[in-house]
């Protein structure tokens, strides 16, 4: 199969129907996704290309390849009470002091009861795995395939890897009754960003988010309490309190084991 996607359905017979949130509009969205994705299965490229520009019409077999994630996404998360997912850079290495505090923290959680949850490759996502591991606890993955190799850890009993991000995100933003998220780059901060407005606007549930490090997060706090809310009136009072920061692994413990109500 090429790069070049193959559509055998044509763009009139899979009209989407007007967006009202009616039981007869599930229906037809029913038999939409249906054809398309009984269509779509064949006809998966082998090294599907970038979606960059919006396509023409309607490509059966990205539907199915999206729809596909989000099911096997969904079936491995399903067999986890309380889950706890780990977030922070794929460049802390063992040695770190935060690579060590989520490891210890991972293994006390684990301890607790807790399936640790990342996004299963390097840096604080193993350090996150290899504590539940050593603890005999769960430790799941939840990797996503890139052009530069981000292999799974080994220190993870199950896993699943994503070709879309937004897929993955989701996985990552459902799985869980707590989120620990330690320093990191643009995708630890993307990653705070999402969860904190999804609990913003009530589309999750309002669950401890816990933020590790004083030194790195301190600022990004004062940025939101001086520049967001004091300064330009873009969030609420109450948004400061959508989640905690500590310094310490028995201060974050105590404070997930007080905190997780789910």
């Amino acid at each position: 199969m090429g790069d070049e996607p193959i559509i055998s359905t044509p763009t009139e017979d899979l009209t989407i129907p007007d967006p009202a949130d009616t039981p007869e509009r599930h229906r037809e969205m029913g038999s939409v996704l249906a054809r398309a994705i009984e269509e779509g299965r064949h006809d998966v490229p082998q090294n599907p290309a970038p979606l960059v520009c919006k396509p023409k019409k309607l490509e059966s077999w990205r539907v199915f390849k999206i729809m596909a994630e989000f099911v096997d996404g969904f079936d491995l998360l399903k067999d986890y009470g309380l889950t706890a997912t780990f977030f922070g850079s794929v460049r802390t290495q063992p040695g770190d002091p935060y690579y060590e505090a989520a490891v210890d923290l991972g293994a006390r959680l684990a301890k607790s009861g807790f399936a640790i949850v990342t996004g299963g490759s390097a840096g604080i996502m193993e350090a996150g795995n290899k504590g539940a591991y050593d603890a005999g606890g769960s430790s799941v993955g939840l990797n996503i395939r890139l052009s530069d190799d981000q292999s799974l850890n080994k220190y993870i009993n199950n896993s699943f890897t994503f070709d879309h991000f937004f897929v993955r995100k989701v996985m990552l933003a459902f799985a869980s009754q707590v989120y620990v998220y330690f320093p990191g780059g643009y995708g630890t901060l993307d990653e705070f960003t999402e969860i904190l407005t999804l609990v913003q606007t009530k589309k999750i549930k309002e669950v401890p988010i816990l933020l590790y490090g004083k030194d790195y997060w301190d600022p990004i706090v004062d940025l939101f309490k001086n520049h967001l809310y004091a300064k330009f009136h873009n969030i609420d009072e109450a948004d400061l309190n959508l989640f905690h920061v500590v310094d310490s692994v028995e201060e974050a413990h105590e404070y997930i084991t007080k905190n997780v109500t789910c």
